[in-house]
């Protein structure tokens, strides 16, 4: 093993934090829900646009520490985009070849930003597939595959060291109810959920956390059986959450209450989002924002005071073809008004 070169691309790694600033906690201004104040972590003002910036440097650094990657060393990748997106920056930024392993419906857009970085793009025809090819890629190169569905949840450090949950209490400190009464996130691979719930415990917060989860994923359905065999023939709509397996990394019992949503309201959600914010967001954050409301319109019920916490996941430029093609969300997701009049109605 180069120790020498391992040093190099750890420092590199280091280095490129030390250059990259905290992600923005933007407030939204509702007056529907008095007393109750709502905030957007925006996750896509990192480098690579996205939150899984943040897990792509942890498991580069993972894989490095323990000497998995090493110089040379084919990086394969199973991912619907954002993590291959940010995987693929890193892999450059330490000059190691990229592989993608995804269904062919991926986004256009994140298959371009994967090869603008240098990766490669390798199609698969169904979600369920990419585990597989992506070990069998990994064999057959000598690479390493980095199964971020596995190890998403231990790369990252969730005591603190200025995670995602670290972050999210610090930057709240001088508002109005510092600590959340609820944060709620979306899961993919499981492990920011997993970050943000152990963080709440280790450090004594009475925040709940709330796992929404879009149609045809298994988490939901896993948290409320504790059946690890669970799976679906479908994979979700919307990108980068939801999954047809119970993944590794989805650790159900830091999560508190799970909500399923509707791929319709997520998508309508993230419309309305950009009436409130001036910008477009991704499904996913429309996924969040939908449980986010649910949660305001309940605390409102009851007379409560406090503030919720949600992610703003990545950009909706990325989604121009899809989520804000009205005949895509046509042929793929349904008629949208319904739930469009559900938003109103609530935020009224």
């Amino acid at each position: 093993m180069n120790c020498s070169w391992v040093k190099y691309a750890i420092n590199e790694i280091n280095a490129d934090a030390q250059r990259s600033a905290d992600t923005h906690l933007i407030r939204l201004m509702l007056p529907a829900f008095p007393g109750i104040n709502l905030y957007l972590k925006d996750e896509s003002t990192h480098p690579t646009g996205s939150l899984k910036h943040r897990l792509a440097r942890s498991l580069f650094l993972y894989g490095l520490c323990n000497g998995w990657i090493k110089e040379g060393t084919t990086i394969i990748e199973a991912s619907s985009g954002s993590t291959a997106v940010s995987e693929a920056w890193f892999a450059r930024l330490l000059g190691l070849p990229f592989i993608a392993v995804m269904p062919y419906c991926t986004a256009k857009r994140k298959i371009e930003q994967i090869e603008f970085y240098g990766g490669r793009c390798h199609f698969v025809d169904s979600a369920c597939e990419i585990y597989a090819e992506s070990e069998r890629l990994a064999k057959e190169l000598n690479g390493h595959y980095m199964d971020q569905f596995t190890f998403a949840e231990r790369a990252t450090d969730w005591r603190g060291n200025n995670n995602i949950a670290d972050s999210i209490f610090r930057q709240m400190k001088n508002e109005p109810h510092p600590v959340p009464d609820y944060i709620v996130m979306s899961a993919g691979t499981g492990g920011t959920s997993a970050t943000i719930g152990r963080y709440i415990r280790c450090q004594g917060y009475g925040t709940q956390l709330m796992v929404v989860d879009p149609e045809n994923s298994v988490f939901l359905d896993y948290w409320q059986q504790r059946d690890a065999s669970l799976s679906s023939t479908t994979g979700s709509k919307i990108e980068g959450i939801g999954r047809p397996r119970v993944e590794p990394s989805f650790i159900a019992d830091v999560v508190d209450e799970m909500l399923r949503v509707p791929d319709a309201a997520s998508v309508a959600t993230a419309q309305w989002l950009e009436t409130q914010i001036g910008r477009k967001v991704g499904a996913s954050t429309g996924t969040n924002m939908w449980g986010a409301l649910q949660l305001a319109a309940r605390m409102r019920d009851e007379g409560r005071r406090g503030s919720i916490v949600t992610l703003l996941c990545d950009s909706g430029e990325r989604y121009l073809e899809t989520y804000y093609n009205p005949q895509w969300v046509a042929a793929n997701i349904g008629n949208i008004d319904p739930w469009r009049a559900k938003i109103s109605s609530l935020t009224a």
